[in-house]
């Protein structure tokens, strides 16, 4: 099967459509995987849902589809620093479900794992458990939160061979292995594309096996071919 397209364009074609539902990596800034969202801006996809930790900022990270009216609801445990997501939560124009950041990755991860549903103390008496299950266990009250399964996933990494198995550095370790999982198809756009056999096993963050497509960012292709020439 073949997984490297030479654009996120590419990557995404056939993928989108108004109303569905993508799964986003990231941390704050780090790990976004801005070149694949710029491509969902220019696709015009709208109606969007995202599940992600955050909103981005203004211009930047899924801040670049809130300028363009093209997200409907966001699944997030932060959404600071966003002025436009602010104007648009407060003017009724866009649906926020608040999630817990521990509560948010294991919904995620859980739904890759092909759990359904689990039950977490995070959240019991506030408004996080309106409306769910209430559970006793061990004289201990817990809530049941689904796992999310989404049409998409995108998501950014260090380093990549041809099979997708997939590298993450530092922070960007966070969100995006849990998002990379829970998606029906994954996009991933990663710095650099090794040849098989060059990632060490024991040091693969994601096997390939939850991993449709790969892009590289055109950022470090320029790079690559810079130091090819060079050589």
């Amino acid at each position: 099967m073949k997984k490297v397209y030479g654009s996120a364009a590419e990557a995404l074609d056939g993928l989108l459509f108004d109303g569905m539902f993508i799964a986003a990596g990231g941390f704050g800034l780090c790990g976004i995987p801005e070149l694949l969202l710029q491509a969902i801006k220019e696709a015009g996809t709208r109606d969007l849902t995202f599940a992600s930790n955050n909103a981005g900022v203004d211009d930047f990270g899924i801040g670049i589809l809130l300028q363009t009216r093209q997200v409907k609801k966001m699944i997030s445990s932060y959404v600071g620093e966003n002025k436009e997501f602010m104007r648009q939560y407060l003017g009724g124009e866009l649906e926020l479900e608040f999630n817990p950041q521990g509560t948010l990755a294991e919904r995620m991860r859980a739904g890759g794992a092909g759990i359904p549903g689990f039950y977490t103390k995070t959240g019991v008496g506030t408004v996080i458990a309106e409306g769910k299950e209430h559970k006793e266990f061990d004289g201990q009250t817990y809530i049941l939160e689904r796992g999310i399964v989404a049409d998409l996933s995108i998501v950014k990494a260090w380093k990549a061979d041809d099979t997708g198995n997939l590298v993450f550095r530092k922070t960007a370790r966070n969100f995006n292995p849990p998002a990379a999982m829970c998606g029906k198809v994954c996009v991933a756009e990663v710095e650099e594309i090794v040849p098989r056999g060059e990632l060490d096993p024991d040091g693969i963050h994601l096997p390939g096996i939850y991993v449709h497509r790969i892009i590289q960012g055109e950022h470090e292709k320029r790079i690559e071919q810079r130091t090819t020439r060079a050589a």
